[in-house]
C-alpha cells in the first residue's frame, strides 16, 4: 500500500474514533453503586453488552459496593447517583426528611425451603425447629411471616420456632450440610436450594395473598435523589429506559443469559435454569401504581409488627417515595 494511502486511512481512522470519544464524552454518566455478584450486575451487563444504553445516550460507572449499608451510605454521601434498596427505606428516609425516590426494579419473592428429610410441609411443621431467616430481626420477609403465622396459625411465629438470623451465602451452606431444616432465604438463594433438591414449602407470594397485599407489590427498586434526578433528567430518563430495555431483553432471550453465565456462578444447569426464571419472574407486570397501592398496604402491616425501630415515627408511606418523572415502564 503506497505509504500517502497509509497514512491517509491512519488519519481517518483517528478522526473517527476521536469522534466516537467525543460522543461518549458527551453523554451523561450515571454512577451506580452495586453489590459485588449481585442479580442487579446481571442487569447492567446486558444494558452495557446490548448498547442499550448508548442508544439513550448515556453511560453508566459501576461502583462496586460491598455491603448494602455500604450503598445507603454511598447514596447520602453523594458517592453515588443510583442504588437499589426496598421502598420501605426510602419512605423512611423521606419521612424523615430526604428526598430519596424508588422504581421498582424487582417483584422477586423469596420463600421458605427445607431439607426433604426434615418432615417439614408447611410453616405448623416449623414448630419447635430452627429457621434460618436472611436479613435479620427487621428484614421484611420475617415480619411478614410473623404476621402470616397469627393470621393462619394464631400465634407468632417468633413464639413456636427458633429464628437463627445469618448472612444469606452462610444459611444455604448450613441447610446444604443439614446444620439446619430450613431457611428462609432471598429468591436467588432460595432457586439455588431448589436446584439442589430442597423443596419451598411457603412461598412469599403466599403470604403476600393471605395477608391482603397481593403479589404486584415491588421488592426492590432503583432508588437515587429527587433533587438529583430532577437536575438530570435526561441522565435518568435514559437510565431507566435501558433499564426497561434489558428487562425485557432478558424476559424473552435465552441467548442473553447464556452470555451471563460467568456472572452468574451458578453451579451446575439446573441452578442456572432456576436463576434464569426466577429473574424473569421477579420482572415487574404490575402497572406502577398497583404497585405503589400494594406497598401501601404491607406498610401498615409492616409498621405494625417492625414499630418505629423499622419504620420511624411514619405511620403511613411517606408521599411522593414512588418517582413518578418519566423513564421508568
Amino acid at each position: 500500500m503506497p505509504y500517502f494511502l497509509a497514512r491517509l486511512i491512519g488519519i481517518v481512522m483517528l478522526a473517527c474514533a476521536a469522534g466516537t470519544v467525543a460522543f461518549a464524552a458527551d453523554r451523561p454518566v450515571v454512577r451506580v453503586g452495586v453489590l459485588q455478584f449481585g442479580t442487579v450486575s446481571w442487569e447492567l451487563e446486558t444494558m452495557q453488552r446490548h448498547g442499550l444504553l448508548e442508544r439513550e445516550g448515556v453511560d453508566i460507572r459501576i461502583v462496586p459496593l460491598a455491603l448494602k449499608d455500604a450503598a445507603n451510605v454511598a447514596i447520602q454521601g453523594g458517592e453515588v447517583d443510583v442504588i437499589v434498596n426496598d421502598w420501605l427505606w426510602v419512605a423512611r428516609m423521606r419521612s424523615e426528611g430526604a428526598g430519596f425516590v424508588f422504581v421498582p426494579f424487582s417483584q422477586a419473592v423469596g420463600g421458605i425451603h427445607a431439607r426433604p428429610d426434615a418432615g417439614i410441609a408447611s410453616l405448623a411443621d416449623l414448630r419447635g425447629k430452627r429457621l434460618g431467616v436472611a436479613g435479620g430481626a427487621l428484614d421484611k420477609s420475617w415480619l411478614l411471616l410473623r404476621a402470616y403465622a397469627r393470621k393462619t396459625v394464631g400465634e407468632d411465629a417468633a413464639s413456636f420456632l427458633r429464628p437463627q438470623f445469618a448472612a444469606p451465602p452462610l444459611l444455604n451452606e448450613l441447610v446444604t450440610r443439614g446444620e439446619l431444616p430450613a431457611a428462609m432465604n432471598f429468591w436467588h438463594y432460595g432457586a439455588r436450594l431448589a436446584a439442589a433438591g430442597m423443596p419451598e414449602v411457603l412461598g412469599m407470594k403466599e403470604i403476600l395473598a393471605t395477608l391482603g397485599i397481593g403479589d404486584e407489590m415491588p421488592l426492590v427498586g432503583w432508588v437515587f435523589g429527587e433533587r438529583w434526578a430532577r437536575a438530570n433528567r435526561a441522565a435518568i430518563a435514559g437510565f431507566l429506559r435501558a433499564s426497561a430495555a434489558a428487562k425485557a431483553l432478558l424476559r424473552e432471550s435465552d441467548a442473553a443469559w447464556e452470555a451471563l453465565r460467568p456472572s452468574m456462578r451458578a453451579e451446575d444447569e439446573a441452578s442456572f435454569v432456576a436463576l434464569r426464571e426466577g429473574f424473569r419472574a421477579g420482572i415487574p407486570h404490575a402497572s406502577g401504581e398497583e404497585g405503589e397501592r400494594a406497598a401501601a398496604r404491607a406498610f401498615a402491616i409492616l409498621a405494625a409488627e417492625g414499630g418505629e425501630a423499622l419504620v420511624g415515627r411514619a405511620r403511613e408511606i411517606a408521599p411522593g417515595t414512588f418517582w413518578h418523572g418519566g423513564g421508568g415502564r
